[in-house]
């Protein structure tokens, strides 16, 4: 397929949560949260690991308290990627997170009480090198600043700056920072505003976005417009359901953008009263024969003779349809006629044998 040249983006301090730089020109990093119960360590570490699958290089978990906070120890010894532990209100479960041995801990610096509470879990993240996630939502603003300013762009910048004034003034810059809305253009404004004034990497999302098919529209459209502005430097999408499904949309809307590749790029055409094969039907076969590869390969899925050809020649491995048969292509190259009831077997067949081209003969 065309390269494109890299996006330019924005420049940042780094920080470093774990194994995974963010920021600092660092690859932008896809992080998802948990939503299993808290206290069932052996339920979340199953899906952490589901989540590590599908490529997820943060997970966040929430931290309500006392008893979820004990069991972060068990999660940090035996996960395979880095934690983030969610804290609101109480400051001791924050300390009690780093001491478990979190990679990052995510809180608001007004919501954990006094300028004491803050400084003790500053000083705890920073002997242990453990960065601090500012999280400001349009839902929870504190109210003067609602009261000034109304549920908006500008009221959630303001609330950013007096959350990174807090560490500040008690010598704490190891921080990452997100600004998030339900209502895209409020996300987007915020962002490109904050962008402006802190060189502080971006955490980005679109907060409370809905279910899957609504959720993703929402988050490629908001995510979409600030990284190609070169904004953000780790994201994560807000889904209701399976947030397998976040890591997912998240590694596409990178994609998108020639950001990072992870898994195949599927070019299917939308159909029309061209096509004699069920498409539909063959594609959602493919993916799903695919969906476990993480492999970076182009597979052209085509109907009909109009443009089915050149895509298929264009992508590593495609299938170009006709009425009832199809043509195998590798690198450009017709290598089989296959019928219809042979076309998704033998195309995944014709991917992994691809994939494993250069691998010598076990």
């Amino acid at each position: 397929m065309t390269d494109r040249p890299p996006l330019s983006r924005r420049n940042t301090r780094t920080v470093i949560a774990g194994s995974v730089s963010l920021g600092g020109g660092a690859p932008v990093a896809v992080q998802s949260m948990t939503n299993t119960d808290p206290h069932n360590p052996a339920a979340t570490l199953q899906q952490i690991s589901r989540l590590a699958a599908a490529g997820a290089e943060l997970v966040r978990v929430a931290v309500p308290d006392a008893a979820a906070a004990e069991v972060l120890e068990q999660l940090c010894l035996q996960s395979s990627v880095p934690l983030v532990a969610d804290i609101h209100f109480d400051h001791r479960l924050a300390l009690a997170a780093i001491a478990a041995g979190v990679a990052k801990v995510r809180i608001n610096p007004g919501n954990i009480g006094s300028r004491r509470r803050v400084r003790e879990v500053a000083s705890a993240a920073r002997d242990a090198g453990v960065p601090i996630r500012i999280g400001v939502n349009a839902g929870s603003l504190p109210r003067d600043i609602r009261e000034e300013y109304g549920v908006s762009a500008r009221a959630m910048v303001e609330t950013a700056l007096r959350e990174i004034g807090t560490l500040d003034d008690v010598g704490f810059s190891d921080v990452v920072l997100s600004l998030k809305a339900s209502d895209v253009s409020t996300t987007v404004e915020a962002n490109e505003q904050i962008s402006g004034r802190v060189d502080i990497p971006l955490h980005l999302g679109v907060t409370e976005a809905g279910a899957k098919w609504r959720g993703t529209i929402k988050s490629s459209v908001g995510l979409g417009y600030l990284l190609g502005r070169g904004i953000g430097d780790t994201i994560r999408i807000s889904l209701t359901g399976d947030p397998v499904d976040e890591v997912r949309t998240a590694w596409e809307i990178l994609a998108a953008w020639g950001l990072r590749r992870r898994g195949p790029d599927i070019v299917s055409c939308p159909t029309c009263g061209r096509c004699r094969v069920n498409m539909a039907e063959i594609v959602e076969q493919v993916e799903q024969g695919l969906v476990d590869c993480s492999e970076p390969i182009t597979v052209a899925v085509m109907g009909c003779e109009v443009n089915g050809p050149g895509e298929a020649r264009e992508a590593d491995v495609g299938l170009a349809c006709g009425e009832g048969v199809g043509l195998l292509m590798r690198d450009g190259e017709v290598v089989e006629k296959v019928t219809e009831d042979e076309m998704v077997d033998s195309l995944l067949q014709l991917v992994r044998s691809y994939l494993t081209r250069d691998c010598p003969s076990p």
